[in-house]
């Protein structure tokens, strides 16, 4: 896996989110003032790994109280001091290990009588949210099972917190947390989008060197990629962070006699666009830095990066430049197939669904996309007020939503929409979201291929 991760990243003195510096460059470095100079003596501080190698409930919610508390009374180079590298080591490996095991999409049919089923949608590093969310629904239990829907870090300031806390939850109850891949869970996005910088701030060395950061942000990147694309809950419900993926038609080349190893050339040119089947997306190979946006292996990049449309048929999606565009008609085509009744996607945010006719906006958190004979397609969106860092003086101020799935069949959605904690902690973004382009669009394609 490779990663050019060699740009310094000199500090900026540090400003308001409301007053956002108009020459703010991407490797700005937050330094908020230091409140108080030790967290309060309930708090186990520094994280350590448990001496018996197993986490407890305990220690994943003193895990969320310390992050809470740094992030509003020491300074993001300080962070080292809150969790240091070894332990941030022990538990991205630990998770990478259940993550990796994982097929692409996640079966959850252990969904008893006194189950529910929590789905949440982008969260976009808004640690405070996120720990709002978890308590407001409940945190997971043994009849409380999560299901994440990606895109964990970027634009916002607390990224790195953000999936740690998700991991810690992830290891604790393995059978009960499910994390699966966001488009921004990526090399390239990460780049952009400001979760590279904040890893390489957080993880500063004394003598101002990204060492220790660019091993921190490999380990990231290696996570990601184990991350699932996709579940099926209780056999009715279908989450993915964009939505659905083509077919991939491959004709293989016969081999010559007495060639055992020689390599089968396959050819994916199609006269058309068709929908692609649950056994096509289990064989997908998603273990790749960006999902590629050509080539045989594109399942993955559809599934993080496809939009609905109200228009029927199955489309590229020339806005994003990679995944699909798919009508009501093809919501209906899975539904029936597959025998589901919803699907629950993300990937779209207030920002971008002012760009899209036809399709609601996004101020209460979701929006129904698709009402068809076999079920609905619903987007998810759980960051409110997003994104953190808005170049223009209007802000969105939308809310965040997250969905229950109840017995006995988990496919009757029930909406809990919440506001944004406030006031947020004073930070600087980690990118330059004056000109970074906007909901993830026209990208650069180059940059984002990689090799196999």
């Amino acid at each position: 896996m490779s990663c050019n991760c060699d740009s310094e990243i000199p500090p900026l003195p540090p400003q308001s989110e409301s007053q956002p510096s108009q020459d703010q460059q991407q490797s700005s470095s937050p330094e908020p003032p230091i409140l108080a100079s030790s967290p309060p003596p309930e708090l186990e501080f520094p994280i350590e790994w448990p001496p018996d190698g197993n986490l407890s409930l305990e220690w994943v919610q003193n895990l969320m109280s310390v992050f809470d508390w740094s992030s509003r009374n020491l300074t993001p180079t300080q962070f080292q001091e809150v969790l240091p590298v070894k332990v941030f080591d022990t538990l991205v490996l630990t998770a990478s290990k259940i993550l990796h095991k994982e097929p692409n999409c996640v079966m959850i049919d252990d969904c008893g009588p006194d189950s529910t089923v929590v789905v949440v949608g982008d969260v976009h590093g808004q640690l405070h949210d996120v720990l709002f969310l978890l308590k407001d629904a409940g945190y997971p239990s043994e009849n409380r099972i999560f299901v994440f829907n990606g895109d964990y870090v970027d634009r916002g300031a607390w990224g790195l917190e953000t999936f740690l806390v998700l991991l810690a939850w992830k290891v604790l109850m393995p059978t009960r947390v499910y994390l699966l891949r966001g488009n921004h869970e990526s090399k390239y996005c990460t780049s952009v989008y400001g979760f590279e910088n904040e890893v390489l701030v957080k993880y500063r060395d004394e003598h101002g060197k990204d060492r220790v950061g660019k091993h921190v942000y490999r380990k990231c990147l290696g996570c990601f990629e184990g991350l699932p694309l996709a579940s099926i809950i209780n056999g009715s419900v279908y989450t993915a962070h964009g939505g659905l993926f083509r077919s991939i038609a491959v004709t293989p080349v016969k081999r010559a006699k007495g060639k055992k190893n020689r390599k089968i050339v396959m050819n994916s040119e199609t006269s058309s666009l068709v929908l692609g089947s649950l056994e096509e997306l289990s064989k997908a190979r998603r273990s790749v830095l960006d999902p590629p946006w050509e080539g045989l292996n594109l399942i993955p990049g559809d599934v993080l990066w496809s939009d609905p449309s109200m228009k029927p048929g199955l489309a590229p999606n020339k806005v994003r430049g990679i995944g699909l565009i798919w009508g009501p008609d093809c919501t209906e085509d899975f539904l029936k197939k597959f025998q589901l009744k919803l699907i629950i996607r993300s990937h779209e945010g207030p920002d971008a669904r002012e760009k899209r006719p036809g399709l609601g906006g996004m101020d209460q958190g979701y929006t129904i996309d698709h009402v068809v004979e076999s079920g609905k397609l619903i987007t998810l969106f759980s960051a409110p007020d997003y994104p953190q860092f808005q170049g223009t003086e209007e802000r969105h101020r939308n809310k965040g939503a997250y969905i229950v799935l109840e017995p006995p069949n988990f496919d009757h959605p029930v909406f809990h929409g919440f506001e944004a904690i406030t006031p947020r902690p004073q930070v600087n973004a980690y990118y330059d979201y004056e000109e970074a382009i906007d909901s993830d669009e026209e990208l650069d394609m180059a940059s984002m291929a990689t090799s196999p």
